[in-house]
């Protein structure tokens, strides 16, 4: 494209350039900017020093990760729950759009959609505390349980119980939101699609199978190279709402390791390090995710 017909260009849509403006100043102030922090972590930080005055100690801090004796613990622990909850937490969201979608009176749809959408608004700190008041030896699953004879069961102390809870929590707590892009997906198929396999003589499973998935399937390859990319990175506030010492040896995640050891310490260095070293394999998965979708799908970011 020449530079003439670029300035003709945003002449022509100058308004719509406009609209995206706000988004590129924030992913520049946000995302882009901040990444001079990276030095950090090639650096013996001092915030009296600054970043340009701090000592340089080039891998040190990844050496020193590498080597500690929880890394092998806490990168296990992320990648288990991760996968977990690609595996079981990322269909939950097309299955509920599905569902939605085939739901014919207009005001229960709006709130099924309306009670589904509902727990994303709450943080982790309130839903966090349903979950562990839900969970308590006087909870209502444990009620459940007694009222069935069983003896009552502290579940979140319990190693054997704690991932679960941390990948069922995250689902009724994410999905609904996370269906909304489905749902709109769905709804720009083209109608004459359905009509034209009943009269044929499909039924709601052929039609869901052979048209709907199909029709979004796209928009499921996208979703799930950008989740894919986020393996690493769980999210502090749910574990730490949920987890205690009992359960670090299953439910320490890098996330919370880097707040322990890096952060209440005051090793800014160390904690950048880890963070970095985070980045870099999320980056990774999702060129390789990519590359895999366009061989066999022919779909991609990119």
């Amino acid at each position: 494209m020449t530079r003439k017909t670029a300035a003709g260009m945003m002449r022509r849509n100058g308004i719509l350039y406009l609209f995206l403006l706000p988004g590129v100043l924030y992913f520049i102030v946000f995302k882009y900017l901040p990444m001079y922090g990276i030095l950090i972590a090639f650096q013996d930080y001092s915030p009296f020093k600054g970043i340009l005055g701090s000592d340089f100690v080039g891998f040190k801090h990844f050496i020193r990760f590498f080597e500690d004796d929880e890394f092998v613990t806490v990168f296990r622990n992320t990648l288990l729950i991760s996968l977990y909850k690609l595996a079981l937490g990322f269909p939950v969201p097309i299955a509920l759009a599905l569902l939605l979608n085939e739901v014919r009176l207009a005001w229960f749809r709006r709130t099924a959609q309306t009670l589904f959408y509902i727990p994303h608004f709450f943080s982790w700190v309130i839903f966090g505390g349903l979950v562990i008041q839900a969970l308590s030896s006087k909870g209502m699953i444990n009620s459940v349980i007694a009222m069935f004879g069983g003896e009552p069961i502290l579940f979140l102390t319990q190693k054997e119980y704690f991932r679960t809870i941390l990948v069922v929590s995250e689902i009724i707590k994410e999905s609904g939101w996370a269906s909304i892009i489905y749902v709109a997906a769905i709804s720009g198929v083209n109608p004459s699609l359905y009509e034209a396999a009943r009269m044929d003589g499909a039924k709601k499973r052929h039609e869901i199978m052979h048209i709907t998935i199909p029709a979004i399937s796209t928009t499921i390859v996208i979703l799930f190279i950008l989740q894919l990319g986020n393996i690493l990175e769980l999210g502090v506030q749910q574990v730490f709402m949920l987890y205690n010492p009992l359960v670090y040896e299953v439910g320490d995640i890098i996330d919370t390791y880097v707040y322990r050891v890096g952060l209440t310490e005051q090793k800014y260095s160390f904690a950048t390090a880890v963070g970095l070293f985070q980045a870099t394999v999320g980056l990774i998965l999702i060129y390789a995710a990519n590359g895999l979708a366009k061989r066999f799908s022919g779909g991609g970011l990119w």
